[in-house]
């Protein structure tokens, strides 16, 4: 249910080329506001654009481009890290971008003002640690998905170490979280109809369901701590001063979770949860700055109005409108191939959504306004920090 995100955009582009603990009080910059780079690491959350090619309103990969990143894209689309970066007066751009094996690093260093801009390392379906990641095929095809630990590497490979003037933002385990509650889901289903038709009792399918469960439980447990890991030796150890590192919303809130039955809804906000902890315990007393984004995001939930919303239930974009833009390629509705430019024949919105009100633009993923809040609410983390 949740690799369908990728697989449709691959038949599109075959051929084509991402609280407080410790403190943060010394060394450079000295003073807010001197950062001289953004330096983001994570998943679909945090991604610029690295899959731009695969929206080409020529359909070979070339600009202009419909989409591209996991919002409702439009001129004024822009995400999170973005709209931080932009408050600091710093131009962010991916770090890589392509699809299918393909890939082109730091396209916009083609523009000698921005070479040092791609510092936006996040990617669509990208993992902690596993290459494998959503919509990743065993034969390198489909999303480059390069997981975190080897983002950072791939930052370090560039610059040798951060400098006291990057600002670094972690926000990754997703997709790590999606991949169990798959592999749970699954579990839970097969045990269950195994028990329907007798072969196995209720006792052993309820064993087999709990079984499935703990190891779904552990494997994101063991997912935060890998990411705990690499922020303390790549990134803090080589030479990173300013750290904030986001954990995950409750992502039982996404109109995805509230699709699930009442026992799968539950197990998805136990495995946020699961992460968390894991993720904060790990970094305790570490020099790095860590944003409680499940509790600001169920605020936001909670009181949508108080947010600007009309709407936190349905998604933006139509999966039905996307299907016609992209030739039958891409029939679930992702907010990759989604845009919002009123008027254009690309445009992909339901009737009536607006992406200033509407939270969600897919089944798990903002809008642009919903992009807007988290951007804020990060930021304003950060100004209490005395940072921004």
């Amino acid at each position: 249910m949740i690799t369908a995100r990728f697989s449709a955009a691959t038949a599109l582009v075959s051929a084509l080329l991402l609280v407080a603990c410790g403190g943060l009080d010394e060394g450079p910059p000295s003073t807010k506001g001197s950062f001289t780079a953004v330096v983001s690491f994570g998943d679909s959350l945090s991604d610029v654009g690295t899959y731009a090619p695969a929206t080409s309103l020529a359909g070979n990969g070339t600009p202009p481009y419909f989409g591209g990143k996991f919002t409702t894209n439009s001129a004024t689309g822009t995400i999170w890290v973005e709209n931080l970066a932009g408050t600091l007066g710093i131009a962010v751009t991916p770090a890589e971008v392509g699809f299918n094996g393909a890939s082109v690093k730091c396209p916009a260093a083609s523009v000698p003002a921005l070479a040092s801009s791609c510092t936006a390392y996040g990617q669509g379906g990208a993992r902690i640690t596993d290459p494998s990641g959503i919509g990743h095929n065993a034969d390198g095809s489909g999303a480059l998905t390069v997981p975190v630990v080897q983002q950072i590497a791939n930052h370090l490979a560039r610059f040798t170490r951060f400098t006291a003037n990057d600002l670094i933002l972690v926000y990754a385990g997703n997709n790590d979280v999606f991949i169990q509650f798959d592999a749970y889901a699954t579990a839970a289903v097969q045990a269950q109809a195994a028990a329907a038709a007798g072969s196995l009792t209720a006792a052993q399918a309820n064993q087999a369901i709990a079984t499935a469960q703990a190891a779904a439980e552990q494997a994101v447990r063991t997912a935060a701590q890998e990411l705990a890991d690499a922020v303390r030796t790549q990134i803090l150890a080589k030479g990173g001063k300013y750290v904030a590192v986001m954990n995950l919303s409750d992502i039982g809130d996404t109109p995805f979770g509230n699709s699930l039955p009442p026992t799968l809804h539950a197990e998805l906000t136990v495995l946020s949860q699961s992460f968390n902890g894991s993720l904060f315990a790990a970094l305790l007393g570490q020099p790095v700055r860590t944003i409680d984004t499940y509790t600001l995001s169920k605020g936001v939930y909670q009181n949508p109005t108080a947010n600007g919303f009309v709407n936190n239930t349905v998604p933006a974009c139509d999966p039905a409108a996307i299907s016609v833009i992209t030739g039958s390629a891409v029939t679930d509705g992702s907010s990759l191939f989604c845009n919002g430019t009123p008027g254009a024949p690309f445009n992909g919105l339901r009737a009536g959504a607006d992406p200033q009100t509407w939270q969600f633009a897919d089944d798990v993923h903002p809008t642009t306004h919903g992009h807007k809040v988290i951007g804020d609410a990060f930021a304003k983390q950060l100004q209490s920090f005395n940072r921004i």
